[in-house]
């Protein structure tokens, strides 16, 4: 059984960026997935990734901030989401 794509959305926000969110669910849990999901959840302005939530085969999970890459500690879904938007707050702040 091959994963399931259980979210796809791309938006445009309003100062003219891409959000692209994508999970799927996978048939079983796996060593670098033990949550059961994949997902990649990237931040975009001017065709360069600003954010990035992801993991990546045999990365697990981390995030990409600009040019920094660090572990990502998984919780859940919603976590997740809402840790990639408060960063995407943070960023446009100038936080980030």
């Amino acid at each position: 059984m091959k994963a399931e794509i259980i979210k796809h959305e791309k938006i445009t926000d309003e100062l003219g960026n891409t959000i692209e969110i994508k999970i799927w669910r996978l048939p079983e849990p796996t060593e670098d997935k033990p949550h059961g999901y994949k997902y990649s959840l990237v931040y975009i302005i001017e065709d360069n990734r600003a954010i990035g939530y992801d993991n990546a085969e045999g990365k697990g999970d981390h995030k990409h901030v600009r040019e920094k890459t660090e572990h990502y500690n998984f919780l859940s879904l919603r976590k997740l989401a809402e840790d990639f938007y408060s960063d995407i707050e943070k960023y446009k702040e100038g936080k980030l």
